[in-house]
């Protein structure tokens, strides 16, 4: 079979070979490749990492200026359909085991593919990150992207999953329609 090459790779497949790479124990007097069209995360988190309480307020908006407003929680008739399977969850993504630099990167441009498809409802597997004492970073992080500048025109509203689809260690996410734009 011939493989595919490196270039043909999605941004999920680069994340997952990287992963895969460096927890492989190479043999005697072989090395593992790295993908080189992902590069390994930064020690500095970018800008949209940063925590909310790092974030300053944003600027007041000029009369008449339209402005996106961040997400808010998703309506109750609206989690309900997804939770029963009524309402469809047109893709997802399973960001565990990931550091923050890539799930970052991995959400974004899946969000962005979503909505660009004119996708709706998706469902974001952070994990509970209960192992070993942690309070799950990506469980607390996601959420705070939503309200940066790269997530806030993608993302309308979330809320957490229901049991049977990852219950705490889920996101239901409702995209903003493409034409979407709200005032304050």
């Amino acid at each position: 079979m011939k493989a595919r090459p490196v270039a043909g790779l999605t941004d999920e497949d680069r994340i997952l070979w990287n992963q895969v790479a460096r927890s492989a124990t190479p043999l005697k007097g072989k090395t593992v490749p790295q993908d080189p069209f992902v590069p390994d995360p930064l020690p500095n988190p970018p800008p949209d990492m940063a925590s909310p309480s790092d974030v300053p307020p944003p600027a007041k908006p000029a009369a008449g200026e339209k402005v996106l407003q961040g997400p808010r929680t998703l309506d109750r008739p609206t989690r309900d359909k997804l939770a029963k399977g009524r309402l469809q969850i047109e893709a997802r993504v399973d960001l565990h085991g990931m550091t923050q630099g890539e799930a970052h990167s991995l959400l974004l441009g899946f969000l962005r593919k979503a909505y660009a498809m004119g996708i709706r409802h998706v469902l974001i597997i952070t994990g509970k990150g209960s192992s070993m004492g942690s309070d799950g970073v990506l469980r607390k992080a996601v959420p705070a992207w939503f309200a940066t500048p790269s997530f806030r025109p993608l993302v309308g509203s979330y809320e957490a999953a229901a049991r049977h689809h990852g219950g705490g260690g889920a996101l239901y996410v409702r995209l903003r329609r493409q034409t979407e734009v709200r005032e304050r």
